[in-house]
C-alpha cells in the first residue's frame, strides 16, 4: 500500500534547480576533487622517488622502486580507502551526514601535508612513513564517497538527481587533472632552477638534491582544496530524508529545507509518528527482509564496482609503464629526475584532458535522459571492445607509426569508463537503499570497488612483469566482459523518488508479511 509522502520530502523530489543545488555540487565536489588528486598524484612521482632513494653507485639505469615497494606506495591508499568506506559510510547513517562529513576533510588536510613531510632521507623511513600517512590519506577520502554521494541524493531533485550526484564525482576528472598540472609546473620550475645532465651523460648528476622536495610539494597541495572547503561544508544543513526519516525530528527536516528552498513547510511530526510504528521498514541490513528486497541489488552494486575498478585503476596507476612500453615516454636513460616526471605528468594531463575529463561530464549530460543502466551497459561495452582491439595486434601498436593511434585507442577506453560505469557505479547505490541503511550500502558497494581497485594496483605490477602488458590487457577485456553481465542486476533509477526506489514509499502489513508475498520496490 502506498503511503503518503512527507512534505518535505515531497518540496525536495519536485523542486526546480537552483543555486543552493549547485552551492552543493561544489562543496561535496571539491572533496572528490581532492580525492583524485591525492590518489593518483603519486603515481605521477613514483618514477621520482626510485631515482632519489633506490639509484645504485655504478649502475647504468636510474634507480627504481622496488616492486613490492612500488606496490605498497601505490596501494596502501587503496586500502585505507576501503577500510574509510565501510566505517565512514557505517557511521553517516549513525551519526547523520553532516557529523561525519568534516571529519574525513580534516583526516584529508592532515594527511596530505604528513605524506609530504614524510621523515628523513633513509629510504626505508621515508617510505614506510608515507605509507602509514596515505594509509590514514585514504581512509579519510574512503568516508567522502558515501557520504558526498548520499548528500547529493538526497538533496535533489527526481529530475535533475542523476547529473547532479554525477557531476561531484565528476569532480574527480578535475582533481586527475590538476594532479598532472601541478607536476608539470613544479617539475618544469625546478628543471629551469637547477638544470641537471640526463642520465647516460651524468647517472648521479642527473638527480639534484632540490628533487626531494619536487615531489614533496606535489603530494601536500592536495591538503589546500580539502582546507578551503571546510567552512562551506560545516555550514550546510542535515539533509532532511536523514533528518526525518532516521532522526524522526520533522519539525528540524521542515525548518532546514524551508530556508534551502525558501517555501513555506509544515511540520509532520504526526505523520513520521505513526510512520515509525508501522512495521515493514525498520528492516536492518543482515535481515531476511533486506536480502529479498535488496539483496540482488547490493550484489549487482557490489560487483560492478569490484570488476570496475580492477580495470580503471591499474589503467590509471600505471599509465607510465604502458607509454613507455610503446616508445611514448622515451628511455629514462635519456632524461634527467625532474624532466622524466615533466613527460610523465605531461603524458598523464592529455590522457585527462582528452578522456577522461569529457567522459565524466558526458555522464552528466546524459544520465537523466538515457538512464544508468544505458550508460554503464554502454560503457562496460566499449571498455571490453577498446581492451581487446589494443591487446590483440598488440605488437602493430608498439611499432613508432602505429603509436598515436595507441594512444588515441587506449583513451577511449577511459572515455568509455567515465561515461559509463565509473560514473554509474557511484551514483546509483546512492540511490536505491533505504535512507537509514543507504549510506551504509553506499560504503559497502565503494569498499567492493576499492577491494577492485587494490587488485588492479597491486595485481597489474606483477602482472605486467610476468605475463607481459598484452595478456594482461585481455585479462583487464575479460573482467569488462563480466561487468558487462552483472550490470542486469542493477535497477534503473531514473526519474523515481529516492523512496519509491528504496520500498520505504510503501508499507507493510502484517498479513502481507505473513503470506510471504514480496513487496514491491
Amino acid at each position: 500500500m502506498a503511503r503518503e509522502q512527507l512534505q518535505v520530502l515531497n518540496a525536495l523530489d519536485v523542486a526546480k534547480t537552483q543555486w543552493y543545488h549547485f552551492t552543493a555540487i561544489v562543496i561535496a565536489g571539491m572533496g572528490f576533487f581532492t580525492d583524485a588528486y591525492d590518489l593518483f598524484c603519486i603515481s605521477l612521482v613514483t618514477k621520482l622517488l626510485g631515482r632519489i632513494y633506490y639509484y645504485q653507485p655504478g649502475s647504468d639505469t636510474p634507480g627504481a622502486l622496488p616492486s613490492n615497494v612500488s606496490s605498497a606506495v601505490n596501494g596502501v591508499a587503496f586500502c585505507g580507502t576501503l577500510s574509510g568506506q565501510l566505517f565512514f559510510g557505517w557511521l553517516g547513517d549513525k551519526m547523520g551526514r553532516k557529523r561525519v562529513y568534516g571529519m574525513t576533510l580534516m583526516i584529508m588536510v592532515i594527511c596530505s601535508i604528513a605524506s609530504g613531510l614524510s621523515f628523513g632521507k633513509n629510504p626505508t623511513a621515508v617510505m614506510s612513513t608515507l605509507c602509514f600517512f596515505r594509509f590514514w590519506l585514504g581512509f579519510g577520502i574512503g568516508g567522502d564517497y558515501p557520504l558526498s554521494a548520499t548528500i547529493m541524493s538526497e538533496y535533489a531533485n527526481k529530475k535533475t538527481r542523476g547529473a547532479f550526484i554525477a557531476a561531484v564525482f565528476a569532480m574527480q576528472g578535475f582533481g586527475i587533472l590538476a594532479g598532472g598540472m601541478v607536476a608539470i609546473i613544479i617539475s618544469a620550475a625546478f628543471k629551469a632552477q637547477f638544470p641537471a645532465p640526463v642520465f647516460e651523460v651524468d647517472p648521479a648528476g642527473s638527480t639534484v638534491p632540490q628533487a626531494d622536495y619536487a615531489w614533496r610539494i606535489i603530494v601536500m597541495f592536495g591538503a589546500i582544496p580539502a582546507a578551503l572547503t571546510y567552512y562551506w561544508r560545516m555550514k550546510m544543513p542535515e539533509t532532511a530524508r536523514y533528518t526525518a526519516l532516521v532522526a524522526k525530528n520533522a519539525k528540524q527536516a521542515a525548518s532546514d529545507m524551508a530556508k534551502v528552498l525558501e517555501v513555506e513547510l509544515e511540520s509532520e511530526q504526526e505523520k513520521i509518528e505513526k510512520m515509525s510504528q508501522e512495521k515493514g521498514n525498520d528492516f536492518g541490513l543482515f535481515s531476511t527482509q533486506f536480502a529479498r528486497r535488496h539483496g540482488l541489488h547490493l550484489l549487482g552494486t557490489t560487483t560492478t564496482w569490484f570488476l570496475l575498478d580492477i580495470a580503471f585503476y591499474s589503467q590509471n596507476l600505471f599509465q607510465k609503464d604502458i607509454f613507455s612500453a610503446i616508445g611514448w615516454i622515451p628511455n629514462p636513460k635519456t632524461m634527467n629526475a625532474l624532466e622524466e616526471v615533466f613527460k610523465i605528468a605531461r603524458a598523464q594531463t592529455l590522457i585527462a584532458l582528452c578522456s577522461t575529463v569529457p567522459g565524466y561530464w558526458f555522464t552528466v549530460a546524459f544520465i537523466d535522459r538515457i538512464g544508468r543502466f544505458a550508460i554503464q551497459l554502454m560503457g562496460f561495452f566499449f571498455m571490453t571492445v577498446f581492451m581487446f582491439a589494443l591487446a590483440i595486434p598488440y605488437h602493430h601498436w608498439t611499432l613508432p607509426d602505429h603509436r598515436i593511434g595507441f594512444v588515441a585507442m587506449y583513451s577511449l577506453t577511459f572515455f568509455f569508463a567515465n561515461f559509463g560505469p565509473n560514473a554509474t557505479t557511484f551514483v546509483v547505490p546512492a540511490e536505491i537503499f533505504p535512507a537509514r541503511l543507504r549510506s551504509t550500502c553506499h560504503g559497502i558497494s565503494a569498499a567492493s570497488g576499492k577491494a577492485g581497485a587494490i587488485v588492479g594496483a597491486f595485481g597489474f605490477l606483477y602482472a605486467a612483469d610476468g605475463i607481459g602488458v598484452r595478456k594482461t590487457l585481455i585479462v583487464l577485456g575479460v573482467i569488462n566482459f563480466l561487468g558487462m553481465i552483472f550490470t542486469f542486476l542493477v535497477p534503473e533509477s531514473k526519474g523515481k523518488s529516492l523512496e519509491e526506489m528504496s520500498g520505504e514509499g510503501e508499507q507493510e502489513n502484517g498479513s502481507t508479511a505473513e503470506s510471504g508475498q514480496t513487496v514491491p520496490v
